[in-house]
């Protein structure tokens, strides 16, 4: 990946350029110089990965980072040689992205068009709906959907999607956390809880539940669901604040209702403790203009160094990074969304697999894929790895508790 110059809007114009150099080339990738054998988009000399997500509309701020993190990974491994494969060939890694505005039928049309681009595999793509439009097309042709940024227990289910794995914890696994910290406080506390009325939403409640249940000095005093479509949910915040509830486990996918929340629930008097789910909980994008600083707590869930913390300013990881980030990413400012650190993870994870496929086809790929243990990715808290070995869970599993400081977020050994 080259270097350009500008700010985020300039991944779209790289990645757009790339996929029209590329797609003028088609023919001259899958199958070729690796082979009879080679599976479409690898040759003796390059691989070419796609991913479709959200670059356009309310969610392209975690979108664009999905793609800047992967491109700023392997344009820095691609300046220095390429990646050594398992078969002996050093190869350059090609990216293509694809807009999908997070819109399922965008998704389906443009992974349409990555087999058309002779992409070899999908990956890092945002959005639960938006990747679960092409699983089943994936699934019939046979093409690679991993590492993808969905909390879906789907796609980590080996038997239903044997084709895919999911990147990021479950919304069980996050909502179990922060229920498992909430039970061991031993104070009495109210929960009132809004959700997404889809898997999303009720991934996180059911994890929550989970926890708490048993847990005596816990009590549900609110529940309250939304659409993902919905422009407000100040009525059902005006609902949940009658329910006197000192917490509020707020389930919530989209970035401009999450910080509305934020903000109406100050405007009405109701000032709990929340819990925010890990991809929406940017301290800069969402909890400052949200005015988070006047509730008692916000926590959330990671597993990932926040370069904008002051205790990961000189971290090695997170310089390196950085200087990674926009050099080949093509993103100059400091990451407003988690995906961008993510997104370089999932890199890091390919590039193990890349390392142990036997042979260039996408078979060789899911089998080095699935055999990854304990691996430290750069940029991962301590207490959380990579391991892609156990069925119906993602590559990312644990997650550490953390809370907002006013700048950044520091693990949270206790509530309160």
């Amino acid at each position: 990946m080259r270097k350009k110059p500008g700010g985020v809007l300039g991944i779209v114009a790289v990645t757009a350029a790339v996929a029209l150099s590329l797609s003028g080339c088609r023919g001259d990738s899958g199958g070729q110089g690796g082979g009879s054998a080679s599976s479409p988009g690898i040759t003796d000399s390059a691989i070419t990965l796609g991913i479709t997500t959200p670059l356009s509309g309310a969610t392209a701020g975690p979108g664009k980072c999905t793609v800047a993190g992967v491109s700023a990974y392997f344009g820095a491994a691609n300046a220095a040689g390429g990646v050594k494969f398992g078969d002996g060939k050093t190869r350059t890694v090609n990216i293509k992205s694809y807009d999908d505005a997070y819109d399922p039928q965008k998704s389906l049309a443009n992974f349409q068009q990555m087999v058309s681009d002779n992409v070899f595999a999908a990956t890092a793509g945002l959005g639960t709906p938006t990747n679960r439009a092409f699983r089943d097309a994936a699934i019939s042709q046979k093409v690679p959907q991993v590492l993808v940024m969905t909390g879906d227990p789907l796609f980590s289910d080996r038997k239903q999607s044997p084709w895919q794995l999911g990147f990021v914890p479950v919304y069980q696994n996050e909502g179990a956390a922060f229920g498992k910290l909430l039970a061991k406080s031993g104070a009495q506390h109210k929960v009132a809880i809004l959700s997404q009325n889809d898997d999303y939403g009720k991934g996180y409640v059911s994890g929550f539940k989970e926890a708490i249940q048993g847990a005596s000095n816990i009590s549900v005093v609110g529940e309250q669901t939304y659409e993902a479509t919905d422009t407000s949910v100040d009525a059902q915040l005006t609902q949940l604040a009658s329910s006197g509830a000192d917490v509020f486990f707020n389930a919530m996918s989209i970035t401009p209702l999450t910080i509305a929340a934020l903000q109406k629930a100050q405007q009405i008097g109701w000032k709990p403790s929340w819990f925010l789910p890990s991809n929406t909980s940017s301290p800069t994008a969402i909890l400052e203009p949200g005015g988070a600083s006047a509730y008692p707590g916000i926590y959330s869930v990671s597993f990932a160094k926040a370069p904008q913390s002051p205790a990961f300013a000189k971290d090695p990881d997170v310089v390196k990074f950085l200087d990674e980030l926009k050099k080949y990413g093509n993103y100059p400012d400091m990451p407003a969304f988690p995906h961008c650190m993510w997104s370089y993870m999932v890199g890091a994870t390919l590039e193990k697999a890349f390392q142990n496929m036997k042979e260039p086809t996408r078979d060789s790929f899911m089998t080095a894929l699935r055999d990854i243990k304990d691996l430290k990715a750069p940029l991962m808290l301590e207490g959380t790895s990579v391991n892609t070995t156990v069925d119906g869970q993602p590559a990312v599993s644990s997650v550490v508790v953390q809370k907002y400081n006013g700048k950044g977020y520091a693990t949270a050994e206790n509530f309160g």
